[in-house]
């Protein structure tokens, strides 16, 4: 069941997305080289906790922490830990939070110092990808058409897209219907329509797009242990136009130039 918001509830979801996006521009002041991911962690509940909002992963599903911290190979879902970034390491800081009971759910890809030109190459094309696919979530459109965007510019310029985890509806859910794959057909999936909030997650390898769960049950890598790349955001299609709910500016703002 696809539930469409109303103005005033679409209104509630940028909030939360917006304290996701502070909480985003807060972790780009923290990433460098021998902080623990674990500490970002817990900088960025007490963030969120500040703004008046609840971590939205905190226990869901049974998940231990307030962030999904990935790193390098690692495609989502890294369990923050005593691991140190390191110079030349991607992160991807996946965020979520609650407020007035709506969900906002976005994500960063950080580069730590100096990374390779290859490395930051499939940052690019990444970010760059996530802008296509919104540009395709448009009253008339199918969820399809998204994936297929996302897809096409990727795999155009050597890229993988990750099958196996998407995108997906948010409200008062963090998941709700439809589900927002990264790749697929033109024409086919849900329609898209005004009133639907998504959230639109590319996850784009360096090598093959095969993944597997580790042993923790919740962090996903590459078969290959080569480099991935995450960016999100929710986006709400909102007078015949998709309108972003999350934002980078924050994030932007701290980086300057250095920013993807």
């Amino acid at each position: 069941m696809i539930y469409l918001k109303t103005e005033e509830e679409i209104e509630l979801l940028r909030e939360a997305n917006l304290v996701v996006a502070r909480t985003l521009g807060e972790m780009a002041k923290w990433v460098a080289p021998g902080i623990t991911t674990l500490k970002l962690d817990s900088i960025a509940e007490e963030y969120i906790r500040s703004q008046g909002a609840v971590p939205g992963f905190l226990g869901y599903g049974g998940y231990p922490n307030t962030l999904c911290i990935s790193v390098n190979e690692n495609v989502v879902h890294g369990i923050p830990s005593n691991y140190a970034l390191r110079e030349g390491d991607i992160v991807s800081i996946d965020c979520g939070a609650v407020k007035d009971g709506f969900n906002g759910d976005s994500t960063y890809t950080f580069e730590v110092g100096e990374v390779a030109p290859e490395v930051h190459k499939l940052l690019q094309t990444t970010k760059e990808s996530l802008y296509v696919g919104i540009e395709h979530a448009l009253p008339g459109n199918r969820i399809g058409d998204i994936g297929h965007s996302i897809q096409e510019y990727c795999e155009k310029r050597g890229y993988s897209v990750v099958r196996e985890l998407t995108g997906h509806g948010v409200g008062r859910k963090l998941h709700e219907d439809p589900e927002v794959p990264n790749y697929g057909r033109r024409g086919v999936g849900a329609l898209i329509k005004n009133g639907m909030v998504i959230a639109i997650e590319p996850m784009i390898n360096l090598g093959s797009k095969n993944i597997v769960i580790e042993r923790d049950g919740w962090t996903c890598r590459t078969k290959d242990r080569k480099p991935s790349a995450h960016f999100e955001h929710t986006i709400a299609i909102h007078n015949g136009k998709p309108d972003i709910l999350s934002s980078f500016k924050y994030v932007e703002e701290v980086l300057g130039d250095k920013s993807i």
